[in-house]
């Protein structure tokens, strides 16, 4: 058993990455280059108040204009519920008074704003995040355009699925006894399940990973997409030798085989392996999502939509992956509505990847939509066409919901 690894350097058993002449200054480019398409909204939309609020376990951000617009987002409660005087002090105020059409902009000046720099990471930019999507909600509602189209191009309404387990610890048998029944409730055309003992890997943890690996796909059958998350459990060597078992029963993706930040040694991994490493969920940094693509460090990229700081930011990283030639599947945290920024996001980038999360159906908001039943049906889900995040959350729940303060 290990608890804190010494990453030992593996001979490269494939062809090494080699970046592509110029593809540098491309990335640096798709990553100036703006993302908001403010001008589909024609005139001043200033914002009057953003307030946090509370019902129960959900947290919900409401963002008003100063002409009674209202735009709303799920604020990730699980994040929340530590996070929120970062939000109410560092964040929200920096945005009140300011232009909504500004928003892109908007986003660097709070980076600034009052040493805010310093406190980077994931409580920051969740809180920005929600910030964010609560204002596009606010914006796509005054222009009357989805939001998809306020930062991309729309160009796909069904999205194929995936169903995450986030088990560990339990038989090879049990976890695909598991696996079959969340794939049962939605039609999902894809898993992902989850190896090693998160940030560290035992005996135990070993035996169910060497047995779960070839048990999902002699269950699952050849067709049907296979992803493993490892959550940074390995070293080198052994995520090498769980690669090499991914690959011969054809897994399609291997996320954070080690530490998240460990890039020079995921870097041996994706050298060493054939299956597409995947990477991203805890990058805070464009800068640094940047280096993950140029340097060829993962295949599959990653941004969680909200630890990354919204969906313009997120959209910035889709468009370097696609200079690229990289698929930008992007990650879902926490519940909610989490899966809706998901849709939004994958139906406007030409690079989604082949399944994007799902979550389920039991701890998100309530909300209905005129355009889509937000269920997954027969593995897809369709993406709400109304303005903004196109739902509407409960009056009721709203009117329930309090004021938080800090």
């Amino acid at each position: 058993m290990i608890t804190r690894r010494t990453l030992l350097a593996a001979p490269a058993a494939g062809a090494a990455f080699a970046a592509a002449p110029g593809l540098g200054e491309k990335l640096a480019a798709a990553m100036a280059a703006p993302v908001l398409k403010a001008a589909l909204v024609r005139e001043a939309v200033k914002i009057a108040s953003i307030d946090l609020l509370k019902n129960g376990a959900s947290y919900i951000v409401r963002v008003r204009s100063t002409s009674g617009a209202t735009g709303y987002a799920d604020a990730h409660s699980n994040v929340m519920s530590a996070a929120y005087p970062i939000l109410i002090r560092k964040v929200a105020p920096f945005f009140v008074g300011k232009d909504a059409r500004e928003l892109e902009s908007l986003l660097t000046g709070v980076y600034l704003a009052s040493s805010n720099y310093k406190w980077q990471g994931l409580p920051f930019w969740v809180s920005v995040a929600v910030v964010e999507i609560a204002i596009l909600d606010l914006l796509g509602k005054v222009a009357d355009q989805p939001l998809g189209a306020l930062i991309g191009k729309p160009q796909r309404l069904k999205i194929p699925v995936y169903r995450a387990s986030g088990n560990r610890g339990n038989s090879a048998e049990e976890e695909v006894a598991y696996l079959q029944k969340i794939v049962g409730e939605t039609g999902a055309g894809a898993i992902k399940f989850r190896l090693g003992a998160r940030m560290t890997y035992n005996d135990a943890s070993t035996r169910r990973d060497r047995a779960l690996i070839p048990l999902t796909r002699k269950t699952f059958g050849d067709k049907f997409a296979i992803y493993a998350d490892a959550n940074g459990s390995y070293d080198v060597p052994q995520a090498i030798r769980i690669g090499k078992l991914m690959e011969e029963y054809k897994l399609a993706f291997y996320e954070e085989p080690v530490p998240f930040d460990y890039y020079d040694e995921t870097k041996q991994i994706a050298d060493a392996l054939k299956i597409p490493i995947a990477l991203g969920e805890e990058e805070p940094s464009l800068r640094g999502m940047r280096r993950i693509i140029e340097h060829g460090i993962a295949r599959v990229i990653q941004p969680d939509l909200l630890y990354f700081g919204g969906l313009i930011r997120s959209m910035k990283v889709a468009r370097m992956a696609e200079v690229a030639g990289l698929d930008c599947t992007a990650h879902m945290s926490g519940g909610g509505l989490g899966f809706l920024y998901v849709a939004h996001f994958a139906s406007s980038i030409p690079n989604p990847g082949a399944h994007q999360e799902y979550k389920g159906e039991d701890d998100i908001l309530p909300v209905r939509s005129a355009t889509s039943s937000l269920k997954s049906e027969g593995g897809m889900l369709t993406v709400p066409t109304g303005p903004g995040l196109g739902v509407e959350i409960d009056p009721a729940f709203l009117a329930k919901a309090t004021v938080v303060t800090a």
